[in-house]
């Protein structure tokens, strides 16, 4: 037999015949995630239903010296999860389980496969919920939460995943189960949480999350207010948060994005407005009351042309339809977007914003913005037509001159989608030489035969077996 028929014969005595993937057009669902800018098909797509079967894959992989790149629902927009040409794509959709729900410690005990809003939606019942609330919540996976350290619209006073999970289980690249961190608030070992959560599968297989849940606050209110310059929504924006007032959620969106919200969920959004502002304020109803008060006044301070406060839970929820919905909405108003993730400072807001309508008109694509204002994370929409090569490669360079510019005024190239290929060539704009070294080493000492994600994250310029021995240039920007 080939190399490649004693893999598939030894991953289906693993697996079984119906959670072996090998033909081509059947393999065509994995051939990408929601960026489909890169696609790629794998030797074979594996589909484990236990841990135990996660372990005999990536032994079988370490043995046969197999690339290895793990995949959960596929709602990733770096291309993180695009398989490998010569590997296996370790599909964890069947480990979908809530192995346990502790109203009392206040934690879910999950599987990777498990859906975002599922985890809140079984907590309900103890009046807890999960925080991080991704717009793809009821899609995304737990695991790829993970993989990506994800946020969502109430990031800004709940934080992102890496804040919100006690425990990982995990596998190496070579099988070896790790545990890192525990069921208390502080764990007796090396702090690895923030490491692991965001390594995109570069570093370990996750198996098994301990999330934290929160008790559902009393209430909760939205005020929406329009404005007529976004330099006047910027600085609304900076306004709230210098005032003390930390809202659940602080999110904008400009005209385009707004009129394709409007268009498909009728959220009452105003349509004339250059910029709206979403802001939500939960917990008491004594301290809500106060803080939507002082908020709607604020903006209206700072020059809003119409402040809408929500007057019951129906009505908060339609206005967050709206937002959560942006992204299909503006799916609506050309063949292809490209979602972009560049965070940044958020006095910088208005110049930002300025500037990328600017670079729109320079490579003439389109682009809606939709972004979580409270702490600076952008999502630009660039609108294109992928039967066009120039509109193709016009919305790739439009992409990498966003992040240059988020890196320029003191920002980042990633706020919640990763680096995956999307981002590889831009780390060199937001690390110097020696820290990229850096990642290098940390990738090696979790993975030293470079089997996990490869060609993903990290640009490892690994081209021949004799890499590790030349001499390495070390600078500094």
């Amino acid at each position: 037999m080939t190399s490649n028929e004693v893999l598939v014969s030894r991953l289906r005595e693993c697996l079984g015949d119906d959670h072996v993937i090998v033909e081509r057009e059947l393999q065509r669902p994995y051939e990408c995630d929601a960026l489909p800018l890169y696609r790629e098909l794998p030797l074979a797509v594996a589909l484990p239903g236990s841990d135990t079967e996660v372990q005999q894959v990536l032994r079988l992989c370490h043995t046969l010296n197999i690339p290895v790149v793990a995949r959960g629902a596929g709602t990733g927009l770096c291309g993180g999860a695009m398989p490998h040409p010569e590997g296996v794509l370790l599909v964890l959709s069947r480990l979908d389980g809530i192995i346990d729900i502790d109203p009392l410690a206040r934690t879910a005990r999950v599987q990777p496969g498990v859906a975002n809003l599922s985890i809140s939606e079984a907590a309900a019942p103890h009046g807890l919920y999960y925080a991080p609330d991704p717009s793809s919540q009821i899609a995304c996976t737990i695991g790829g939460n993970v993989a990506e350290n994800s946020g969502g619209v109430h990031c800004l006073k709940y934080g992102l995943t890496v804040n919100n999970i006690l425990s990982l289980t995990l596998y190496t690249s070579e099988g070896e189960k790790l545990v890192v961190g525990g069921a208390g608030l502080d764990s007796p070992a090396l702090d690895l949480m923030a490491l692991m959560t965001g390594s995109e599968g570069l570093l370990g297989i996750v198996t098994e999350i301990t999330v934290q849940l929160l008790p559902s606050p009393e209430i909760a209110k939205v005020v929406m207010a329009g404005f007529d310059s976004i330099t006047e929504a910027g600085d609304a924006v900076s306004a709230v948060i210098s005032a003390g007032i930390i809202p659940a959620g602080l999110e904008m969106m400009d005209r385009l994005a707004v009129s394709a919200a409007e268009d498909f969920s009728q959220a009452g959004y105003p349509r004339e407005a250059a910029a709206i502002l979403l802001c939500e304020v939960d917990g008491t109803a004594e301290e809500v009351d106060q803080h939507i008060s002082q908020v709607a006044d604020l903006f209206r301070q700072q020059g809003a042309a119409s402040v809408v406060i929500s007057v019951d839970e129906t009505h908060r929820q339609l206005l967050w339809r709206g937002r959560k919905s942006a992204f299909p909405a503006v799916g609506r108003l050309a063949p292809d977007y490209y979602c972009m993730d560049g965070t940044i400072p958020r006095h910088q807001l208005s110049h930002v914003l300025t500037e990328i309508h600017r670079l729109g008109e320079q490579y003439g694509l389109g682009v809606a913005n939709v972004f979580h204002a409270g702490d600076g994370n952008l999502h630009p929409l660039i609108l294109f037509d992928a039967s066009k090569p120039e509109q193709v490669s016009n919305a790739k360079h439009f992409g990498e001159s966003i992040l240059t510019l988020s890196v320029k005024v003191g920002g980042c190239i990633s706020g919640e989608h990763g680096v995956g290929i999307e981002k590889l060539g831009m780390m060199s704009e937001q690390f110097s030489q020696e820290e990229l070294n850096l990642l290098e080493d940390i990738k090696h000492a979790f993975d030293p035969g470079l089997r996990l994600n490869p060609g993903k994250g990290v640009p490892i310029l690994k081209r021949c077996q004799e890499y590790r021995a030349l001499p390495r240039q070390h600078t500094h920007d």
